[in-house]
């Protein structure tokens, strides 16, 4: 069987095997991802990303989620490919970009003390869509949020405490409605103080999940839809903070980490 070297990164607690594919060719990633990312008989993942050299960006990212399905965009695999990247020295830029299957992405890198990545600005873009008033009905109740599409889909639903949500039942629950073709992304938010908002996501594909950073930027425009926040906010996700700032595009920053590298078969 053939080796290949990976290196296991997280972001607030989103953890995924990341691959050179220039170095590394998989024929079967998505049968990898499911694979490899089991916590009990592989690494343990909530997906696979393979790092690949395009003629159009810098460097080129595909995603797998833990069940094998294909994301077009995941934020917190976005900076962690800037942090690997750099701290690998694959190159010595610190603004880069990045072609995803939701478009090109432009990354900045905030160096630490140490001269090594610390985290990563991500510009996201602007929201394809944000539409209001989005309705689902699931588990007997008719839950309310906004439908945004920030290069992948979710539905954003504010509640009294996020905290008191049960995501397990709700999320899978709304994910697999008919209404959302291929399955949505469900976050559940509430605004704890002016400008801060504490979210928490069912990811379309891994389930609950530590921190999406897609997730993050989709509640903040969101909330800005709804008035209860304005051009900048502090969302709060079960593995810590990210910072969204909008100026015309959402620029997501935060941190990016490297738990530890190793070997496998595949």
């Amino acid at each position: 069987m053939a080796k290949i070297r990976f290196t296991k990164m997280e972001g607030l607690g989103n953890d995924y095997i990341y691959v050179d594919a220039t170095q590394y060719a998989i024929d079967n990633p998505a049968e990898v991802s499911r694979r490899l990312s089991d916590r009990h008989f592989g690494i343990g993942a909530d997906g696979l990303v393979l790092i690949g050299r395009p003629q159009n960006a810098d460097f080129s990212m595909r995603m797998f989620n833990a069940d094998g399905s294909e994301g077009k965009m995941c934020g917190n695999a976005s900076r962690c490919i800037g942090k690997y990247v750099y701290d690998k020295g694959l190159t010595d830029k610190t603004e880069l970009t990045l072609d995803t299957l939701s478009g090109i992405k432009h990354l900045s890198i905030h160096l630490g003390a140490d001269g090594k990545a610390e985290s990563v600005t991500v510009d996201m873009g602007a929201p394809v869509k944000v539409a209001p008033g989005c309705t689902a009905e699931a588990c007997g109740r008719t839950f309310t949020g906004v439908y945004v599409d920030v290069g992948n889909p979710h539905l954003v639903i504010r509640t009294e405490d996020a905290e008191a949500v049960p995501v397990d039942v709700w999320g899978p629950a709304i994910e697999r409605l008919p209404q959302f073709p291929g399955g949505v992304n469900v976050e559940f938010f509430s605004v704890t103080a002016p400008g801060c908002i504490r979210m928490r996501v069912w990811e379309r594909g891994s389930g609950i999940t530590m921190a999406c950073g897609t997730g993050a930027c989709a509640t903040a425009a969101a909330a800005m839809a709804l008035g209860l926040v304005s051009g900048r906010c502090t969302i709060l996700m079960d593995g810590g903070p990210l910072q969204i700032e909008n100026n015309g595009t959402l620029l997501m920053t935060g941190p990016a980490t490297t738990v530890f590298e190793g070997e496998t078969e595949l």
